[in-house]
């Protein structure tokens, strides 16, 4: 099965500007491609070719550039967010009439990685599935414990997400439309033993900075990444 692919856009990207003033964050180009794209052809070469992205901020910019998606070999839908964005919870709920997939999955549209995507889980056995990477210099203190498998909000040797998760629709059973985080509803099923997660140790970069972009787009320049 080939699960249906969100990646999250709507963000306004603060730490961004003046970049940001102009420019919606997933489409900075790093490595002569903005960095939703090589999102999109990643996925799409791991045979996940459904994908919907959630926007806000300048978004009419996000269509403009991915049209229907099928110059890079998928299948793009869109979910507009009013208003300033819902948070990632609000904007994942309100795109679920969009997702036909249960499981599902999610990608933060402002990183950058060669995970293979096509290793993620099609089943759940909980409610979630996280990967985890090393804590980068910006984030040391991480986010979860990752323990036999199972990822846990405390303890220690923590780890940071790396935005990449696979979902069940169950774990916004009892959500309601409107803006809200992500993350209560993933403590709240990590404390239930629902989420699973691996650690990921290869190459990924939360570009959250114009410093970071620059870093970023130098490193691709020396090293593409591999197709």
């Amino acid at each position: 099965m080939s699960l249906k692919v969100m990646i999250l856009a709507a963000g306004r990207g603060e730490r961004m500007r003046p970049l940001t003033d102009t420019v919606p964050k997933p489409l900075l180009v790093a490595g002569g491609k903005p960095l939703i794209v090589h999102l999109i052809e990643q996925v799409a070469r791991a045979g996940m070719k459904e994908i919907v992205i959630n926007h806000s901020h300048l978004g009419e910019q996000i269509e403009k550039y991915l049209a229907d998606g099928s110059r890079y070999g998928a299948h793009i839908a869109y979910s507009q967010e009013e208003g300033g964005g819902l948070e990632t919870g609000g904007g994942i709920f309100k795109a679920l009439s969009l997702i036909d997939t249960d499981p599902f999955v999610v990608i933060n549209g402002d990183i950058w990685t060669d995970f293979p995507f096509d290793r993620l889980p099609t089943r759940l056995k909980g409610l979630a599935h996280l990967v985890l990477v090393n804590n980068p210099l910006q984030h040391p203190q991480g986010d979860f414990s990752l323990q036999d498998g199972q990822v846990l909000g405390e303890g220690t040797a923590r780890l940071t997400f790396s935005g990449i998760g696979v979902y069940a629709r169950a774990l916004f059973a009892e959500s309601r439309p409107g803006k809200f985080p992500l993350a209560p509803l993933l403590r709240a099923a990590m404390v239930r033993g629902q989420v699973s997660g691996e650690h990921y140790t290869g190459r990924w970069r939360d570009v959250g900075t114009p410093q970071r972009l620059n870093e970023l787009d130098r490193e691709l320049r020396q090293t593409p990444a591999k197709s």
